[in-house]
């Protein structure tokens, strides 16, 4: 990788030598769960729980070495731009609450920012600390059919099967011995059902409604980003925010984009969105998609209607159609009370209950009030 140029913007990210113009903003989805253990087995799966170290759904060592060389990868990818050490400023880590991506997150960022100098707290150890962010058909149904009784499951569906051959992959990838049921055409096929799988859930029917209530809500917050970057007068200082999540996470975004190619996403997938600042003064934005550990650089990825580097207001544009305009409404979720109305709404039934009660005890006083006794007129004459 060449020299950077010179005119590298301060703020949000990345450069290539090729590009002799600035990147203002990258926002790279990161997919962190490489070479996880499976999140279940199937009820006659000889693997159970015990045979995984730390249980399942956890990251595995082999994920653990991928997301290390992930991280030297975006690291080499843009010396020059993002400090040589860890700057807070510079970078955002977000990711899901689940043990799998955060630890994910962990080892990609040690491979990124390795210690140096006075970052050394002890020099045994070649890691330091950095925060990561996150927030509390006739033929395929006698398949499913088998599938189900060779599992055990008592239902089977296109998500039971989607679990079966995650486990399946998971397993093999371990070395562990498949059942004598489970041929290459019988993972092959069951890789094709999952495939389908994620078409149906994220497309096909309704893509775009589809596409607003699950990948544009995240493709909003980028282009925000992306948009807020592009600014005149920002003042942001963060080069780089990374999400680390999972597989349906990058398949939803990259339906909301119209770029899936409608594969499962593999282990340590990568999609990077980066936005470059063009000697005219204007923004545009490239994509990158790195599913494959074995190649030095990731795949070009284009906005359908769009070049490969898309003026950014193009790329706004064009995605306007999945970007959900009122969330809450389209989810059709009922507004929720908040504690301050229902503060005010206790407020105003109380003093409506303190006047019912003074008026009721004004009413009772008048009632006892004793009355007014009558006195003997004596009459002069009488007397």
């Amino acid at each position: 990788m060449g020299a950077l140029p010179e005119n590298l913007a301060a703020r949000f990210v990345f450069a290539r030598s090729a590009r002799q113009r600035s990147f203002n903003e990258l926002t790279a989805l990161s997919l962190l769960l490489v070479f996880k253990s499976p999140i279940k087995a199937y009820p006659t799966d000889p693997y159970k729980e015990s045979a995984w170290p730390q249980g399942f759904g956890q990251l595995s060592q082999e994920g653990m070495k991928q997301h290390f060389e992930l991280g030297q990868f975006l690291k080499k990818r843009y010396t020059g731009f993002l400090s040589e050490d860890y700057e807070r400023h510079e970078m955002f880590i977000r990711s899901t609450d689940v043990d799998r991506t955060l630890m994910s997150a962990e080892a990609n960022l040690a491979g990124m920012f390795p210690p140096n100098g006075s970052e050394v707290f002890n020099p045994d150890l070649k890691w330091q600390p950095i925060p990561v962010h996150t927030v509390p058909v006739n033929e395929e149904m006698d398949f499913i059919e088998m599938v189900r009784n060779k599992t055990g499951l008592e239902k089977a569906s296109l998500e039971t099967i989607w679990g079966v051959y995650d486990t399946l992959f998971c397993e093999a990838k371990h070395e562990k011995r498949p059942p004598d049921w489970v041929t290459p055409s019988v993972m092959e096929t069951l890789k094709v059902l999952k495939n389908f799988g994620f078409q149906i859930l994220f497309g096909v029917y309704k893509r775009n409604e589809k596409c607003r209530l699950q990948g544009g809500l995240l493709l909003d917050q980028i282009i925000k980003n992306l948009s807020n970057a592009a600014q005149p007068d920002s003042k942001q200082k963060v080069k780089m925010i990374m999400y680390s999540a999972h597989d349906t996470t990058v398949v939803a975004l990259q339906e909301a984009l119209n770029v899936f190619n409608g594969l499962q996403p593999p282990y340590a997938s990568c999609h990077l969105i980066e936005l470059y600042q063009e000697e005219n003064g204007t923004f545009s934005v490239e994509m990158f998609y790195r599913n494959d550990t074995d190649v030095s650089e990731p795949y070009p990825v284009s906005l359908p209607n769009c070049s490969q580097r898309c003026p950014l207001q193009d790329f706004v544009n064009l995605t306007s159609e999945v970007i959900p305009q009122d969330r809450k409404k389209e989810c059709q979720i009922k507004k929720q009370t908040t504690d301050t109305e229902v503060v005010i709404g206790l407020a105003v039934c109380g003093c409506f209950l303190f006047f019912l009660v003074l008026l009721l005890f004004v009413l009772l006083c008048r009632v006892k009030e004793p009355m007014a006794s009558y006195s003997h007129v004596v009459n002069e004459s009488d007397s």
